[in-house]
């Protein structure tokens, strides 16, 4: 039977209102943790202070690329930095909100999805009278660049939201989410942003898309409304911009939209999903056993047939967006612990213990 699932902020899937309704978290992660982080060894905190969030490796291991607000960026703007922490710098316009950062594996491009041409303005947020949503903004494009942030190339050109973007090892697909037909579905295209086609066609929201290391698998998180009334909200809520998501589980499907697999039945919020580097085990963010608010968020593992669930993380608030380093020795993800102010989030990195 599935559990209740706790009331969720936006959120869950709009990054920037998850973390600012993460509880504030004041004590050491790893003296309040009840348990111990068995597989993380070595943690270090490489951002100080803002909303950090969504880092992830360049293929040599030796960059992360993430999004931050911060000082004066009033939303967030995609950085890059050293593994160390070292050398924090934005490579995004500094206009409208940005998301989902990655690098090209060979080195020379980046991606991210940014709103900048709708508007150099930040969006505004979404209209929490109609309760917790999450505003889908429609002039998110998907961008390519240097790493240096110039030569900003657009890949998207179609009406409504695209974003949620990464590219396969190999340097030739891009998988990412898209509402051009109509509803929030996952879809490839080449890196020049050619040959666009649609891998997801179920109601509801798919997103979150990641490939496997070999590329022959996609990763991502499922939203799919049952009963009249759920299909009901969540359409009307989707022709004004804005989604709602109680209930997310894992999935996995083939790199060509074949053999869709439901992974998790958590009945919870399970989001930012992850190949460990054996492609054998996904790493994942859930709120499972949570009561109350959006509730304790932590990082899980689990096989790609469904099998041992294992808890990761035992740090009460927020842990969430990991991902492992190419030649899985180190892993990294945004966490609350230690933070300074409420809703402040880092980036955290650590030795990974099999």
């Amino acid at each position: 039977m599935k559990k209740s699932a706790p009331v969720l902020s936006t959120a869950i899937l709009g990054v920037a209102a998850l973390l600012a309704a993460a509880p504030a978290q004041n004590a050491p992660a790893r003296s309040a943790a009840p348990q111990p982080e068995k597989h993380l060894r070595n943690i270090r905190q490489l951002t100080f202070g803002g909303q950090n969030a969504e880092a992830y490796f360049s293929a040599d291991g030796k960059k992360l690329i993430f999004q931050s607000t911060r000082d004066n960026v009033k939303c967030d703007q995609i950085f890059i930095m050293n593994i160390d922490g070292s050398d924090q710098h934005m490579v995004s316009t500094g206009k409208g909100r940005t998301t989902c950062s990655y690098f090209y594996p060979h080195g020379k491009k980046i991606l991210y999805s940014s709103t900048h041409l709708g508007n150099a303005e930040c969006p505004p947020k979404p209209d929490y009278s109609k309760g917790y949503v999450w505003a889908i903004y429609p002039s998110y494009d998907i961008f390519t660049a240097n790493p240096d942030g110039s030569d900003v190339k657009q890949l998207t050109t179609s009406p409504g939201y695209d974003a949620e973007a990464v590219i396969s090892s190999d340097d030739k697909k891009i998988v990412f989410t898209s509402i051009r037909n109509g509803d929030l579905d996952i879809y490839t295209m080449n890196a020049d942003g050619s040959n666009v086609k649609q891998l997801t066609h179920e109601l509801g929201y798919d997103g979150g898309p990641t490939f496997s290391p070999d590329g022959q698998l996609i990763v991502y998180r499922a939203h799919h409304p049952k009963t009249e009334q759920e299909i009901k909200d969540y359409k009307e809520l989707l022709a004004q911009n804005l989604i709602r998501p109680t209930y997310l589980e894992i999935w996995t499907m083939k790199s060509d939209g074949s053999d869709k697999r439901q992974i998790t039945d958590l009945g919870a919020a399970s989001f930012a999903p992850a190949f460990y580097p054996d492609g054998k085990r996904i790493i994942f963010s859930s709120n499972v056993g949570s009561t109350g608010g959006m509730g304790n968020f932590e990082l899980y593992g689990i096989d790609v047939d469904g099998k041992n669930l294992e808890r990761i993380t035992y740090t009460e608030g927020f842990d969430g967006f990991p991902m492992f380093s190419p030649d899985g020795k180190k892993l990294v993800w945004i966490s609350g612990r230690n933070a300074k102010v409420p809703h402040e989030t880092n980036v955290f990195i650590a030795d990974w213990v099999p």
